[in-house]
């Protein structure tokens, strides 16, 4: 079967999006050296699209993989709070923002279509979690009984997820 379109490289060749496989090959990378979580899980997912979106975002394809100062970009990118949130979000609505490979101009760009795409699953997919704010009481109060108790868990944004993850990764690489 023929594509339907196949403008935008040389020659009529197939847009093909480079820069994002090669951000989510970083990030697999990073997340099956750390061994954290089982490839086959969501929460692993969720790592590997956030440190993706991390990468593409951040400086596009660099000749070294993984130099150092690339390791502690991604690593102050990746701490935890809404400002990474935020960060991706400006980085996708300004397409301009987005490290372009090769310049083109007027023809969509496969990469940032699935980054969109990534963005999108990482924000509207909702993952159930350990609650963090309700793990133990307060050091001032009583401890109570222990043992019946089923840990308090929440649904929650799958970044909120991959975040954390992603940047442990990123700490033990």
């Amino acid at each position: 079967m023929r594509p339907e379109r196949t403008d935008g490289t040389s020659e009529g060749g197939l847009l093909v999006p480079m820069a994002w496989m090669y951000a989510e090959y970083i990030a697999d990378e990073l997340l099956r050296t750390g061994d954290l979580m089982e490839p086959s899980t969501l929460e692993y997912r969720a790592g590997r699209e956030a440190l993706a979106l991390t990468v593409f975002l951040s400086a596009g394809a660099v000749d070294d993989a993984l130099p150092a100062t690339r390791m502690d970009e991604l690593r102050l990118l990746t701490a935890y709070g809404s400002a990474w949130r935020r960060w991706v979000c400006e980085r996708l609505d300004a397409p301009s923002a987005v490290p372009s490979p090769d310049g083109r101009r007027g023809v969509p760009d496969p990469d940032l279509a699935l980054a969109r795409r990534a963005w999108r699953w990482l924000d509207e997919t909702e993952l159930l979690a350990a609650d963090l704010d309700a793990i133990g009481p307060p050091p001032w109060e009583p401890l109570g009984t222990e043992g019946d108790e089923e840990p308090a868990r929440v649904w929650t944004p799958a970044w909120q997820l991959g975040l954390p993850l992603g940047h442990l990764a990123i700490h033990l690489y």
